[in-house]
């Protein structure tokens, strides 16, 4: 048997081989793979899917995540690729797979966190499964959600001419990280030393607690907002904004200046000698959304708090580009979390 190593494909290039021959043979199914979630019909409503699997080594490290935080975290970030659909989840499942090395009363602290996440976001537990495996902790959520069929977003409605706009601020989760690694790096070396998070709340926050906007799928509805595309930024800004371009056949230019960057994110880039662009760019597990409108709903983002324009829909022709604050054009590649 021919062996291919699955990172010569990456994520989404191993999703696209392994399902292409999986034809929809569902009237119901309006969706299938290839967006945040599969889209069924459910008459005036669609029903929207989504699942994502964490697992112990690979997504968290439970040597400075807490199990209350790590399973808050699963919930929020199953139920942010469902509003990235422009809909609400309702219902979620969680299955776990544990070492024998999980106490009862760790797994209690698991579901806290998760309790705590269906009753920040409205959503009910309704099912799942549990198992036993040989080694660390593997999580799979799947998160159901409705959506007005005449609402719904998918990734692949960006036109050129349409404004790129982006929740939030970016960059942040990723720099979280970078210090709670380096804390941990110095605790192996020295296990008397006490961690200093040098009192950087809100990019450890974000890194071990982020939160999904529901807030606004809200104001889309309020203010009769709808998105043209629309997805949430999990892998980085520029990996996700290729994947709307890819999906829209379009191209895009991103003004560096219309990305929003915490304060705080930029004094702890510059700490660790890294570009606060590069970041937001590429850091990922932000869990804003990143979304495209038609020109003529510019005003109505305008008056909507906490979102920022920064670019422009183009065509596929124009490549996909950063025009950067000193007025340089640079190619943005997709250099956000790898897979594999």
């Amino acid at each position: 048997m021919q062996h291919t190593d699955v990172n010569t494909l990456g994520e989404f290039g191993l999703i696209e081989h392994l399902t292409r021959d999986f034809p929809l043979r569902q009237p119901s199914t309006l969706k299938g793979v290839g967006d945040d979630a599969a889209v069924i019909d459910n008459g005036p409503f669609c029903t929207v899917v989504s699942t994502d699997m964490l697992v112990e080594g690979i997504h968290f490290d439970l040597a400075y995540v807490p199990l209350k935080h790590l399973g808050y975290k699963s919930v929020v970030v199953n139920l942010s690729d469902i509003y990235a659909m422009n809909a609400f989840p309702r219902q979620i499942t969680v299955s776990i797979a544990m070492s024998n090395r999980f106490s009862v009363e760790a797994l209690e602290e698991l579901y806290a966190g998760i309790r705590a996440a269906c009753d920040a976001y409205n959503v009910d537990l309704v099912g799942g499964d549990t198992c036993s495996s040989p080694k660390g902790l593997t999580i799979s959520i799947t998160a159901v959600g409705q959506c007005e069929k005449e609402l719904l977003t998918y990734r692949n409605g960006a036109r050129p001419g349409d404004l790129i706009c982006i929740t939030g601020d970016l960059g942040a989760a990723y720099l979280g990280l970078q210090l709670l690694e380096r804390e941990k790096r110095i605790w192996q070396e020295n296990p008397g030393v006490q961690p200093d998070l040098e009192n950087q709340k809100y990019a450890v926050g974000r890194q071990l607690k982020p939160e999904a906007r529901r807030d606004m799928i809200e104001a889309f509805r309020k203010n009769e907002l709808k998105p043209t595309a629309m997805i949430d930024v999990s892998d980085g800004l520029a990996s996700d904004l290729f994947h709307i371009c890819k999906q829209s056949g379009t191209g895009a230019l991103v003004e560096e200046s219309g990305v929003p960057i915490h304060p705080d994110t930029q004094m702890l880039a510059l700490k660790f000698k890294l570009d606060p662009i590069t970041c937001a760019l590429n850091g990922g597990e932000d869990y804003e959304l990143l979304f495209t409108i038609d020109p003529n709903d510019a005003e109505k983002v305008k008056y909507l708090p906490d979102i920022y324009i920064a670019g422009e829909i183009l065509d596929a022709k124009d490549g996909i580009k950063l025009n950067t604050k000193g007025g340089n054009l640079h190619e943005l590649k997709a250099q956000g979390w790898v897979h594999f």
